[in-house]
């Protein structure tokens, strides 16, 4: 069900992208992390390309880039850092996650593109509600959001798909006169890189697969699924965990209580609002309640804390769980820009979902139900669609080296997506990390196993020793933290 193109349209963004003018020289720049608490020094530019791929001649953007210079200058092959969402900035991704780089900083360049639509190419900046109403009225209220978005962008929208990103980072990798580049793709970003390796693979390097999203699949209709197994793993993994035991004996039938008690049923929840500190109220609803759960359950850190927030809301204190809620979905808004999520989703998922494949029975039985999927069939019923590759849901078949990295416990991207991948890359390796969530790019010695994939491309002879004794975060026993 994707939109009719003229063949002339895929030839111009898939077999020969528009050719990029240069945006004037590299200037030095500080790349602001999104909390914009620390800052730190780059070289930024500006790529000129067509809006529209099949208009050369017609309206232009003007995209983003940065260059973070290697520190010993040996000029090794550059790594081009693609960011998740999709709707996040690869410069607000460095910028929050740099020390996570620096092993391959040390002898590479990092090349940070803010896909169109995101950061400071060209942001496709819509304003949704938080997530406290729930059923019609949510529905409703999305419907509202999405056309006072689409009524400030116009059908442009439709140019901001991830086919013509591909050409906007083939650009410019020629404008930079690369031959080759390593990629490093977080969630989202992994379509990105494999659709890059799928059109261009003698200009990819190595690739490195980090929270690997499964091109077969469509994005949205298995996350209940894949939420709802993260969940009852930690949940699971508490229960073996003696002092998490003793201190919450019951925990699954804490969590049944809570997930009973919110349907279409709200409760007036009281909290210092995290941003003003002044009180605020929150109509705590099963969509807060789903919101807390899937957020906390991304990182192992973070979901130290469900244990011990399930027991107090199963109890009557929602507070925390309230907070959490508001915390994660403001932090979300501020790095996403959701028009251009949405010009993906609606371009090149939302129209492949399949009724006979995903069961709304089962969904409806998870956590999240189906209201966010719901949302988004409300929303891309007005969004306008994209150029969207014939092949990008097609297994990638490729020999680049490529090293590809789960968790465990991943509640959005399983390690199941990441073997489905793996199976079509003659010369890769799936690492999957016990115990973790969502993006393993910070976790333990991930980031100096990444510099030495990266040296060596031999990813098969990865010597993971240092991560045999990884183990997930304590649960917290109490608001103390976790038992000595």
């Amino acid at each position: 069900m994707r939109i009719a193109l003229a063949a002339l349209l895929l030839a111009a963004t898939m077999a020969a992208p528009a050719a990029a003018r240069a945006g004037g020289a590299l200037r030095p720049c500080r790349l602001l992390n999104p909390l914009g608490t620390s800052s730190l020094p780059a070289r930024c530019g500006r790529l000129d390309v067509p809006e529209n791929p099949a208009a050369p001649h017609g309206a232009r953007l003007r995209l983003r880039y940065a260059i973070v210079r290697a520190l010993d200058g040996r000029h090794a092959t550059p790594l081009f850092v693609l960011a998740g969402g999709p709707g996040q900035a690869a410069t607000a991704l460095y910028a929050s996650a740099a020390p996570a780089f620096a092993w391959i900083h040390r002898h590479r360049d990092i090349v940070l593109l803010d896909q169109r639509g995101t950061g400071g190419s060209s942001p496709l900046a819509c304003r949704y509600p938080e997530d406290f109403d729930v059923g019609a009225a949510a529905l409703a209220q999305a419907e509202q959001a999405t056309r006072a978005c689409l009524a400030k962008y116009g059908d442009r929208v439709r140019f901001y798909t991830t086919q013509v990103a591909i050409g906007d980072l083939d650009a410019l990798r020629r404008r930079l006169g690369l031959a080759r580049i390593d990629l490093y793709g977080s969630s989202y970003g992994t379509r990105v890189a494999i659709e890059y390796m799928r059109w261009h693979p003698a200009a990819v390097r190595a690739a490195i697969l980090d929270g690997v999203i499964d091109p077969t699949q469509p994005i949205g209709p298995s996350t209940p699924l894949d939420g709802e197994r993260a969940l009852q793993r930690i949940v699971a993994r508490c229960e073996r965990t003696p002092s998490c035991a003793t201190a919450f004996p019951q925990l699954a039938t804490d969590l049944a209580t809570l997930r009973r008690r919110f349907g279409p049923r709200t409760v007036p929840v009281t909290i210092m609002d995290p941003r003003s500190g002044t009180p605020l109220t929150v109509p705590f609803s099963a969509s807060v309640l789903a919101t807390a759960l899937r957020f906390l359950s991304y990182d192992a850190d973070e979901a130290a804390l469900l244990p011990l927030l399930i027991h107090e809301g199963a109890a009557g204190e929602l507070g925390p769980l309230a907070a959490q809620a508001v915390l994660t979905t403001r932090r979300v808004e501020g790095q996403i820009a959701i028009g251009m999520q949405n010009s993906v989703v609606c371009s090149e998922d939302v129209p492949d979902y399949d009724p006979r494949v995903f069961d709304s029975a089962q969904l409806t039985e998870t956590y999240q139900g189906t209201e966010a999927l719901d949302e988004l069939r409300s929303i891309c019923s007005l969004w306008p669609r994209g150029p969207v590759d014939p092949a990008l849901h097609a297994p990638l078949h490729s020999a680049i080296p490529t090293l590809l990295l789960a968790g465990e416990d991943d509640p959005v991207t399983p390690p199941a997506q990441a073997r489905a991948v793996a199976a079509g890359l003659s010369d890769s390796r799936l690492i999957v990390l016990a115990g973790e969530g969502h993006g393993q790019l910070a976790t333990a010695c991930v980031p100096r196993l990444m510099e030495r994939f990266l040296a060596t491309r031999a990813p098969r002879h990865l010597d993971t020793a240092c991560l045999w004794s990884l183990r997930p975060s304590p649960f917290f026993v109490s608001p103390a933290g976790p038992a000595p």
